[in-house]
Formats: structure tokens, sequence, C-alpha cells
């Protein structure tokens, strides 16, 4: 029998009166993907930081390589060939690409002369066993969260990780890149690391994972064999109950026109003549690969990089968006990906949070209406099921799922005639993530419009009525929702329709 890389026994951990884990045991094996899955707040992320050093167990062993160790501090995680990809990329902004990766692999010392072209090459080298097409001198603050996410992995790669963790590594990553990702891994199970694999796109881990570990509440409630279980299996060992449709039904029909757009352009954003329409009451996905120009557009609509040419129309009534502003007193919303940057303010409190986009209409002449502003929390916080002991509870207390319905609320609060949706359900868990697209459903039912962004291909296939697919900036195709498929979107993203033409 082959000795396991690693091997927890009975781990438990408490934070005050709060049992995070409860007695989890769990082994990897050299050349082994064993998933590790949960909802949010499963215990999860605080077993894998056991793991990495950054916390330290109450009770249970820890061994490596067979070596029982008694204490694990994250240099010596390091140094035992454990390495860590978090869904949040830990780079240095201002730093080059090369300068971050060099950061892991070389030694610190005050009098080493730097060889910054070896630098520059073995960064290059390592980019390109993860597929990226990166410039290692690119600053990493021009790079976008899912060539971040890249250069980490590279980084780990370089640094020679015998026991890789991978926190939602593809979670802003389309179908592309994620096979790419796919690939790397399969080339190190080769190589005979072990590799703990953690993503709430259960397609992965039936593509790539060994065996599944399923944590609820803190506590192991099974270990399986991949082949040995179904998608429906692991969701009702994740959630403690059936999630019937993840996916659930259109509820009306789509109505007349609300967002017209017409050959619209903007060179700042690199998009270039863009041409759809969005009904009220339908959900338009947006498709496409990593540098399509999706968020761009969406960026253009709201007003964030107003457009050069070509025309916005809500309800028939011609739009100039030059800002923001303009563009929420015009009836359009939009929730960005990156929920911790950008959509919700962790350290403010979720009323904040919530009525931020309305503060002129709900403090008018600077009086303080805070009667009116827990009117308002309480009844998205009841309408979108947030689980929150009170309204006042930070928003960085919250679990990803209950983030993002922050967000959502935000700009609900402004009764949007078309709602933007940038990765809803990017980095939640299955539960979660079924609770968001209910809520859209529910919102498009109601006659909002919404475009939905997504990279998950599943997402846009099980909940768009139409797939708008973007390719260098521009629109290459529409489809419609029913009788799309993926390998349909796909050839759209790369500039062909499935027939073999070019995509229009």
């Amino acid at each position: 029998m082959v000795a396991p890389l690693l091997q927890l026994s009975n781990i438990a951990k408490s934070f005050l009166a709060v049992r995070a884990l409860k007695g989890v045991s769990f082994s990897l094996l050299p050349g082994e993907v064993h998933a590790l899955l949960g909802e949010n707040g499963a215990g999860k992320s605080t077993l894998i930081k056991v793991i990495a050093g950054a916390h330290a167990p109450d009770s249970g062993e820890i061994e490596i390589g067979g070596q029982r160790l008694h204490r694990l501090t994250p240099n010596a995680a390091h140094h035992q060939g454990i390495a860590c990809i978090y869904q949040q990329p830990a780079l240095f902004p201002d730093l080059s690409v090369a300068e971050n990766i060099a950061l892991t692999l070389e030694p610190p010392s005050p009098f080493r002369r730097v060889r910054w072209s070896r630098r520059r090459e073995r960064a290059a080298e390592l980019l390109k066993e993860v597929g990226a097409v990166i410039d290692p001198e690119t600053e990493v603050r021009h790079l976008s969260m899912p060539e971040q996410q890249l250069v980490e992995i590279a980084k780990a790669l370089g640094a020679g990780a015998k026991i890789l963790i991978m926190d939602e590594p593809t979670a802003s990553l389309t179908q592309k890149e994620v096979q790419l990702l796919l690939n790397v891994v399969r080339d190190l199970k080769g190589k005979g690391v072990g590799v703990i694999y953690i993503s709430h796109r259960l397609e992965e881990i039936f593509q790539i994972a060994d065996r599944v570990t399923v944590l609820r509440d803190g506590e192991s409630v099974g270990t399986h064999p991949v082949s040995g279980i179904d998608e429906a299996g692991l969701i009702k060992l994740m959630v403690g109950r059936e999630v019937a449709q993840i996916y659930p039904p259109r509820e009306r029909e789509p109505g007349a026109v609300a967002l017209e757009v017409r050959h619209l352009g903007c060179r700042a954003a690199g998009v270039r003549d863009v041409s759809f329409d969005v009904r009220a009451g339908e959900i338009f996905g947006l498709a496409g690969l990593v540098g399509a120009g999706r968020t761009e557009l969406a960026r253009v609509l709201f007003g964030i990089t107003p457009a050069d040419e070509g025309t916005i129309a809500l309800n028939g009534k011609s739009l100039r968006v030059r800002s923001p502003r303009e563009a929420v007193e015009n009836g359009i919303a939009y929730v960005p990906e990156d929920r911790r940057r950008h959509g919700v303010i962790l350290p403010m409190a979720i009323s904040a949070n919530t009525t931020m986009a309305v503060h002129p209409t709900l403090f008018p002449g600077g009086w303080l209406r805070f009667g009116r502003e827990r009117e308002i929390t309480t009844k998205y916080v009841n309408e979108l099921a947030v689980k929150t002991p009170t309204i006042e509870t930070l928003a960085g207390a919250l679990s990803g799922g209950n983030q993002q319905k922050v967000a959502v609320a935000r700009w609900l609060a402004t009764n949007p005639k078309v709602l933007i949706l940038d990765e809803p359900t990017q980095g939640v868990d299955v539960g979660a993530k079924s609770e968001i697209h209910r809520i859209i459903r529910h919102l498009a039912a109601q006659g909002l419009a919404v475009m939905m962004i997504s990279s998950d291909l599943p997402e846009i296939l099980g909940m768009s009525d139409r797939i708008g697919v973007m390719r260098g900036g521009t629109l290459t195709g529409v489809l419609d929702g029913e009788s799309a498929t993926a390998h349909g979107v796909m050839a759209a993203a790369l500039g062909q329709l499935e027939n073999g033409g070019m995509a229009a």
C-alpha cells in the first residue's frame, strides 16, 4: 500500500465558542487529486489553513511523508513542500509578474546579485507551463483576475510543491482556461504531486479528482472514490438535503425590449460595434473567453468607461451614459465581478452596504433617516434570504453567497430597469448558487431585464433565455437559450459557427 503524503487524524479547531472543525480526518496520496467539498462555512478554509500552518489545531495529529509534526508553521509547511493557491491571489500589484514569482523561488539575501535575465526566463517558462500568455515584465496591477490566478499557479509550480492546495483556482476562468489548468493538474499527478482540490464546480470534480471528502458543519460526512458517487449524491452530502433544481425554469415570457444597444464602441475599453437587445423579463447571458470584452462592455453600459460611439436606449428613450451616477439615474444597475473589492465594503454593516447607492434619496438635505435605512435593508434581507444575525452585521462576516446577495440588494434598492450581473455565482457553494439562481429568475419574472455575464458554461446554458457571445471586444453571435449547446457557444467564442462559418 502506498504511504500517504499527508495524513490528518481527528483534527479539531475552535475560535472562541465556534467549533470550526470537529475531529476531521483526511489523507492525500502521491499522484492523487483529492477533492474537498462543502458549503461555505463547512470548515474547508480552516482545514487547509491547518495544513498550510496558518492555524494550529487544538487537537489531532498531522503527518507529512510519514513524519509526525508537533508544530506546523507557514515556513515549515513551505519547506515540507506544501503550496497554496487561494481564491483571491496574494500578489504584489506594483511588482512585475517575474518579480512576484521570484519572491517564492529565490532565497532572500541582502548580498545576492539579481540575475534579471534568468529571472525573466524562469518566469516565462513557468507561465508557458500553465498555458498563460503573459509578459513577465507586466506589473500585476494590470492583469485580470484570471491572469493573476495563473501567475499564482505558476509560482506554486516553480516552488516544486509536493502537496498543492488549490482553493477555487478556476473561479475566474472560462472553459478554455479551466481545461488548460486541469491539464496542468494531470501533469502534476503524473509527477507524483498530491493535489487537494477545492471547487464549487462539480463538473470539474468528476473530470479531475480521484477521491472526494465532504465537510458539513465542521465534520467529515464521507470520503468516496469519485467513480462511486454521482452529482446528486455529492450535493445531498454537502447540503444535507436534495437541491431539486440548480437552474430553475423560466417563470414568464419576456416582454418588450427594455435595453437596446446599437453599434456601441469604446476605444479605451476595447469594445467595438456591439449591438443587441435585452427584453423586460429576459435573462440575456453573455459568454466568451477571458479578454473577450464582456466585463469591459458592462463597464461601458454603466458609464465607468463611457462609449465613444453608438447608442444606448432604455424603454425606447435614447441615453447618454457618461458616469455610473447617470446610469443609476436612468435605471441601469451593475453588480461587478470582484465582490470583495467592488461589490461590498467588508468593514461596513449590511445596512450601510445595502443603501449606499440610494444615499441621495435616503438622506435628502443631509438629514439622516436611519429608520428608512433599516426598512429598506430589512426588505431586501428578507426577500433575498440573506443569512445574518442582524442587519448591522459587518459584510465581511458573511459567507461568499450572502455577500453576493448584499451586493445585489444594493442595486435592487435603486429600482433598476436593467440589472447587469458579472459572474454572480463566482466562488459560492452549490446551495448558495441555487439560491442566487432562484433570485435571478424571480427578478426576471417581475419584469426586470437581466444581463448575466458568466464564465461558467453550464450556468450560461441553464439560466439564459438568449446567449450573446463575445470575442475580441465585439459580439460574434446571439444564440437561443433553449437550443444552444456548449459546442455552439465555444464555436462562437472562437469566431466560428457550428457549421464552420464565421460568426456574425
